[in-house]
């Protein structure tokens, strides 16, 4: 029988460096952002609604660090419980929306930036309306819902896998794939150009299949115990998106490469700089 006590152990340390490094790293991107704005053109729409989705996330982690380090008790109550989840979900399916509008943003990044945000919002909403806490000695805040409403639960996940993650990845596959067919078949494009633009596809990419597929595939049918340790392991690559997705402002222009090579190279220097021994004085 799996105990909630090697979750907390598995969670807890995951979520202490994402939410340090998320912070920093979504932090510094959106200051570079926002520092080169007029630069960038219509896609730091897109890039800035999707550094908002991570942070909405992570400043919800201090609360999830204090439910797993009190061993799964959850001491803020059911309604900040159902809030925590919404973030979550809203941050999933809010970064899948963003990444697959960068996909194709000559046309959507004026027009519907605020439609992602209405659509996953009402798309999570449902998941508020499930019981999450039940008191046992201990409150749980369960990330999906309680038995009795499981059967439900999963209608509701299949459908939001369907819309929420393999049309959106369909479209992005679709654009990119084009676009590296192009890219491979022109010679007319800058050498340099090439390789950043197969950087932001091979990212892009990456980061939909590789970090949020797993939370989508178990939502169907599995022994209970199998679906268990997937989701916990998914619930970690999910976590770490929003670490990982900062990794888009570096491709979005070279003043921001430039900016954090010097960032890199002055702390190289700092580091490694000799301490200057102290002044020593003489008392006669």
């Amino acid at each position: 029988k799996l105990t909630f006590n090697a979750k907390c152990r598995f969670l807890l340390p995951v979520y202490i460096l994402v939410f340090i490094i998320g912070l920093v790293a979504n932090g510094w991107g959106l200051k570079s952002l926002l520092h080169n704005w007029k630069k960038l053109g219509n896609v730091n729409v897109f890039v800035l609604n999707l550094g908002l989705t991570d942070i909405l996330y992570l400043l919800t982690l201090p609360f999830l660090m204090v439910y797993y380090f009190m061993e799964s008790k959850w001491i803020f109550g059911e309604a900040f419980c159902k809030i925590t989840r919404f973030c979550f979900n809203v941050n999933l399916y809010g970064s899948i929306g963003f990444l697959t509008c960068i996909s194709v943003y000559r046309y959507l990044a004026i027009v519907h930036p605020n439609e992602i945000w209405l659509l996953v919002s009402v798309q999570s909403l449902p998941d508020m309306f499930f019981t999450k806490t039940y008191r046992n000695n201990t409150e749980k805040c369960f990330d999906t819902t309680d038995n009795d409403h499981v059967e439900d639960y999963l209608k509701y996940t299949l459908g939001w896998t369907l819309t929420g993650f393999c049309i959106p990845f369909l479209i992005t596959l679709g654009c990119y794939g084009h676009v590296i067919v192009v890219l491979c078949s022109t010679n007319s494009i800058d050498k340099v150009l090439k390789q950043r633009k197969f950087k932001v596809d091979v990212h892009l990419d990456s980061s939909l299949l590789c970090l949020l597929h797993p939370l989508s595939c178990i939502q169907k049918p599995q022994p209970l115990v199998k679906i268990y340790i997937a989701r916990q392991i998914s619930r970690v690559l999910v976590c770490l998106n929003s670490a990982l997705n900062p990794l888009v402002y570096l491709h979005a222009h070279e003043n921001i490469h430039a900016q954090l090579r010097q960032l890199i190279q002055q702390a190289r220097q700092a580091v490694m700089r000799p301490s200057v021994p102290p002044t020593q004085f003489s008392l006669v």
